[in-house]
């Protein structure tokens, strides 16, 4: 009888014992599999890409406050505003003002700005009408994108781009707009801004003229500049005056795509 007794209670410890190690196991696995589940995806997509939404009805955007903008209603990804505002503090100790007098700019307003220039309501950089001086569409649509984008190409519908203090190169080549663009040349890439339109060579011999306004938040722009080069076709380009072009001129590879490699980590 006591031997019998041994018998079942050695099988009770030992049928207790592999039951642990199984739950052990499954937790350890469990654990194993949680820790090396990769990060959820952005949520990017092509109206979103082309700046088909409004900006001020994003939960993710934020209004500027006046405080660091030239006028009241710009708005911005709150994690790169978040960026910019770190940055402009950090300028700001050095005597340095950043202003912001552009920022989000949806579909609907990059068209009024393109089809302003494409009509001549709005002269170019030059002083030119584009609508008297360029007759054929291709001609027209590649001078007017020497600095502006087509409605749904531009990288100011992400919320990740912004344009600083002053529109023209010049005036950043002396005085106050020296200090300041030689400020971000040195400081921005710490707040993760980069410039993506320097000047055209061999690295760079697509897409627009050279901004030292025109920075980018490349831990997001980043991401969608890859989506775009996945995704974003120059035929889906369409809906405003001189979009039959889009195709022709190769909006997406020369333009969407011509920028300054060192903002392209991928």
């Amino acid at each position: 009888m006591y031997l019998r007794l041994s018998i079942f209670l050695s099988l009770v410890l030992f049928f207790s014992c592999q039951t642990k190690n199984t739950d052990t196991q499954k937790e350890t696995m469990t654990s194993r599999a949680t820790s090396q589940a990769p990060e959820p995806a952005i949520n990017i997509d092509l109206n979103f890409i082309m700046g088909k939404f409004d900006p001020a009805k994003d939960s993710t955007f934020v209004k500027i406050p006046r405080s660091y903008a030239d006028q009241e209603g710009r708005y911005m990804k709150e994690e790169a505003f978040v960026a910019f505002q770190q940055m402009a503090e950090a300028a700001k100790k050095d005597g340095i003002d950043l202003i912001i007098r552009s920022a989000a700019r949806n579909f609907n307003y990059q068209k009024g700005i393109w089809e302003r220039k494409w009509t001549g309501e709005t002269k170019l950089s030059t002083g030119e009408d584009a609508s008297k001086e360029y007759s054929r569409a291709e001609t027209r649509a590649k001078k007017i994108l020497e600095y502006s984008s087509m409605p749904g190409t531009s990288r100011h519908h992400w919320g990740t781009d912004i344009d600083l203090n002053n529109f023209n190169n010049e005036w950043f080549e002396s005085g106050e707009g020296l200090k300041i663009f030689n400020w971000l040349e040195e400081n921005a890439e710490k707040y993760g801004y980069c410039r993506p339109y320097t000047k055209k060579d061999t690295s760079r011999p697509d897409g627009y003229n050279e901004e030292k306004w025109h920075w980018s938040y490349t831990p997001l722009s980043d991401q969608y500049t890859q989506y775009a080069e996945q995704y974003l076709k120059a035929n889906m380009i369409s809906g405003f005056l001189g979009s039959e072009v889009s195709d022709s001129i190769d909006v997406v590879d020369k333009y969407v795509l011509g920028i300054n490699h060192i903002c392209n980590s991928h």
